[in-house]
């Protein structure tokens, strides 16, 4: 979601607790911007809701009568009176330019920048109530990043509580450190070794001095992180509550200019003295989680797994959503991510319907079909959208559509294409076979222009070779169908946006004729009729799979 040249710096605003003072943050933003120009974005930890009173000014920005001037990603919520303002705790748009994160995850800009995050506060009971977190997100957040061998630690992290001690070795903050931080954000700082880490909750503003990630003269050289809590925004004693800095991802620098050291490094903070020469065995909360079988990743048809409340709004993979039990990454590591029904190193993912694994994408039969050649290309790693797509994931993904338009025209079909990029966490390229005896792709065209102003929604005719993130920046909400001639109908959403529209279209009378299966989670089928299905799928698409052949 992040625009970014190879190796030209972000510029970022981190923010502490907004407390529902959102017009004196953006006036502040905007004045900042008038100084020195435009930010890519602003990240807020703490509470960013208030109580009450503060409900009118978020209500302008909800309608749409004012707008966010700047990307802003907030945390969860952090209190019990505030999880009202929240639809769901696994990230969504909460209106325009402001996305909530979730309660935890990792989050990868198309410029590579990855942010990992953790909201709300730590909780010691299961089921932890909303606005907390307990240690199976910090497991399920930290085991598939640190099961990649190349993992050298995210860019940013952002939590709601402190971590506990972040003070040794280091400068005193202006609080009691007593009651201060838990010892779960502590334990996930070092394991992610964030170059920055940005904390609320505390009222206070504390900038520690940068503290090494590697033991001088037994380890190789790694880069600082620098850990930056943030008072509230107004507080009366003024303390800083925005902090502005410039950051290349870490994927795009020169290993060298990285791991330079400043003057005023520390120790690490929150690890013990080595003795002689020997590394301290991690505990065992990080490791565990890694030790499943690899096999596990693929097509594990044995674990049956509940299908809990399907609240989530049209998202396919419903399961229980906190399940520590990661696997190691797959034989080529995708993005990795918190939890979503469709990265494929989650365990959310149902195993059983995946058809075919590439590089960078993978290819799924959708959960409760509208036909049983019904098929998602997903990329691997966790990207929201077409347009958020690093390049060589772009390339393949185009490798999985030709292959796909090839498999539909031996069958004598054409081969529908839409996306939703709205109130979805993972990018789900859905693709419908029509038989070409039922209709004409102008049928198909103009059952969706017929339906789409019927719904006051003008559907755009674009080029059939423009490159959506030319007229769809990262972050905007949009709808898009592509026809199997390769001409392409886009709309930008502006509020709401009927979540099954692509489906009801291709559903209705004039096109396949069965309005019954609109709804996906009308024609929910068992886990023995998935098995088949996806087992049929497998072996007629086979002769079309390039993945097949690596």
């Amino acid at each position: 979601m992040l625009i970014g040249m190879e190796d030209k710096p972000l510029r970022v605003l981190a923010c502490g607790d907004v407390e529902g003072r959102i017009n004196a943050l953006f006036n502040r933003v905007n004045a900042i911007q008038k100084k020195s120009g435009q930010f890519d974005l602003l990240l807020c930890v703490g509470e960013f809701f208030g109580t009450s009173e503060a409900e009118a000014e978020w209500e302008a920005y909800k309608s749409g009568a004012k707008k966010a001037p700047i990307h802003t990603y907030i945390l969860g919520a952090a209190s019990q009176e505030t999880v009202k303002y929240f639809p769901n705790s696994d990230g969504c748009e909460l209106a325009e330019n402001i996305t909530c994160l979730g309660r935890r995850g990792i989050f990868t800009g198309a410029s590579g920048l990855q942010i990992a995050y953790v909201s709300g506060r730590e909780a010691q009971q299961e089921p932890a109530p909303s606005h907390c977190f307990t240690s199976k997100d910090i497991i399920a957040l930290a085991a598939p990043l640190l099961s990649n061998s190349k993992f050298r630690g995210v860019d940013i992290l952002l939590t709601s509580q402190w971590p506990r001690g972040v003070w040794q070795y280091g400068n005193s903050p202006e609080t009691d450190t007593k009651f201060c931080g838990v010892s779960s954000i502590a334990d996930l700082a070092d394991k992610l070794k964030p170059r920055y880490h940005f904390a609320g909750l505390e009222a206070v503003h504390y900038e520690r001095l940068p503290y090494r990630n590697h033991v001088v003269l037994q380890e190789n050289a790694q880069h600082v992180s620098r850990f930056i809590a943030l008072a509230s925004v107004n507080n009366p004693a003024k303390k800083k509550y925005l902090y502005a800095f410039n950051i290349v991802p870490m994927k795009n620098m020169d290993p060298a200019e990285l791991v330079k050291q400043p003057q005023d490094v520390t120790e690490n903070p929150y690890r013990k003295p080595v003795k002689d020469g020997k590394k301290e065995k991690p505990p065992p909360s990080m490791t565990g989680a890694e030790e499943e079988p690899v096999s596990q990743f693929f097509f594990d048809l044995g674990q049956k797994k509940p299908q809990h409340q399907q609240h989530h709004h049209g998202r396919k993979r419903q399961t229980d959503g906190d399940r520590p039990n990661y696997p190691k990454q797959p034989r080529r590591p995708p993005q990795p991510t918190g939890p979503c029904w469709f990265c494929l190193a989650s365990p959310e993912v149902e195993k059983h319907l995946v058809i075919s694994i590439g590089t960078h994408c993978y290819m799924a039969l959708a959960k409760g079909g509208l036909t049983p050649d019904h098929v998602l290309l997903l990329p691997i790693g966790h990207y929201q959208s077409v347009v958020d797509l690093a390049s060589e994931v772009v390339e393949e993904m185009e490798k999985y559509k030709s292959a796909v338009k090839k498999f539909c025209k031996s069958r004598a079909q054409r081969c529908i294409m839409f996306e939703r990029n709205y109130r979805s966490q993972h990018l789900q390229l859905q693709v419908v076979p029509v038989s070409m005896e039922k209709c004409s792709t102008e049928d198909i065209k103009e059952a969706f222009m017929t339906q789409a102003e019927e719904q006051q929604m003008e559907l755009m005719e674009i080029p059939a070779h423009t490159d959506l993130k030319q007229i769809a920046p990262p972050g905007t909400p949009y709808f898009y169908v592509e026809l199997d001639t390769g001409e392409k109908l886009f709309y930008r959403i502006k509020k709401k946006f009927p979540l099954q529209f692509g489906r009801e279209v291709l559903a209705s009378e004039a096109l396949l004729n069965i309005p019954m299966r609109a709804d996906w989670r009308e024609c929910k089928c068992t886990k023995e009729e998935e098995e088949d299905q996806a087992k049929q799928m497998r072996s007629d698409f086979e002769p079309f799979d390039f993945a097949h052949e690596d």
